[in-house]
């Protein structure tokens, strides 16, 4: 098929779209490599996905209406796949308008191309973050998610919102997926087990937000790559079984739908930690602090509609996938 990627330079996009090239899929990828993080990782990563013939690089904002509009009525994809995000929860706090400016207005241009050139599926990413404060867990999609901890979080939300509008208003099949803390190699320098790794190996302290008693639903990025690749060949359709009376938030009476992708198996920080050292074959010195604004202090993903419409469950561990990172982190930083 003809797919386009946005965040092609990114940690998931750049692993996805070498999947979708590897089994013959013609991608188009759109990213700008901006500087909220090392240009240097993201070029690397692009340069793996451009070794490949049937890949076609755009260069450009989600933001930049006429781009995208161009991007879509010249390359014509079949199915998208939108990736590209202002990230981070944290970082919401201080730069919210970067928020508002890529994961909203820019994703409305992707919906308004979307629309006018005949797209057969979009999934996009939302996140677990969505779930803000609940406490009841694991969390399902088929519960309201209305009370956000960030910025970040309250834009996902907004995603999905807009994706069920697209998808009642003008018949277009939308899939959004919840990812759960995502992790492996060539991931992003600011989530936790990239700074952790760095700051063990330089022998410099690690700050454990919540004094380090957080449970994780830890996700391997091969398994979040898998779901996505797993429900963009299962366009979604409208439940027929669907009632005004009772909404179901995860479907619709229009082609719309939403997953977890998550381990199912949230694990304590601490014993993260632990086989980080193990696998590094050093000790954490640390840093306990508390919870920090936006945060959450645990996450579980109920993965049960996911196995049931798409087959698929994320199983690695993070013993396995740690080890992974770990050995691409040598490999790549010469350490």
């Amino acid at each position: 098929m003809k797919i386009l990627v946005t965040g092609t330079a990114g940690f998931i996009g750049s692993t996805l779209s070498l999947k979708l090239l590897e089994r013959g899929d013609e991608v188009i990828g759109i990213d700008n490599l901006n500087d909220y993080y090392d240009v240097n990782l993201k070029i690397a990563r692009l340069e793996r996905v451009k070794a490949y013939d049937n890949f076609t690089e755009v260069r450009g904002d989600l933001e930049d209406r006429d781009l995208i509009a161009k991007a879509f009525a010249e390359h014509k994809p079949e199915r998208v796949v939108n990736l590209a995000a202002q990230a981070g929860v944290r970082y919401s706090l201080e730069n919210p308008y970067a928020y508002l400016e890529s994961n909203v207005l820019g994703f409305l241009n992707i919906l308004e191309s979307c629309r006018y050139n005949e797209v057969q599926h979009l999934v996009y990413a939302s996140s677990s973050s969505v779930y803000g404060n609940h406490t009841n867990m694991p969390f399902s999609v088929h519960g309201h998610v209305d009370h956000p901890m960030s910025l970040y979080a309250a834009t996902k939300k907004s995603n999905e919102l807009m994706a069920h509008t697209y998808s009642s208003l003008f018949n277009i099949p939308t899939t959004g997926l919840r990812f759960f803390t995502v992790y492996g190699p060539w991931g992003r320098p600011d989530m936790a087990l990239f700074l952790f790794a760095k700051n063990i190996l330089a022998g410099e302290p690690i700050d454990l937000f919540n004094y380090g008693k957080h449970k994780r639903d830890f996700t391997f990025v091969e398994d979040i790559v898998e779901g996505v690749i797993r429900t963009l060949d299962n366009v979604a359709t409208p439940n027929p079984d669907w009632s005004s009376d009772n909404p179901d938030p995860a479907t619709s009476s229009a082609p719309y739908r939403v997953y977890n992708i998550g381990n199912n198996s949230p694990v304590d920080l601490e014993h993260y930690i632990a086989v980080l050292e193990d696998c590094l074959g050093k000790k954490a010195i640390k840093n306990p602090l508390p919870l920090q604004a936006g945060d959450v202090p645990n996450t579980y993903a109920d993965v049960s509609d996911l196995v049931n419409d798409v087959g698929y469950k994320p199983e690695t561990t993070v013993e396995e996938g740690i080890a992974k990172f770990v050995e691409w982190y040598r490999e790549y930083y010469k350490v």
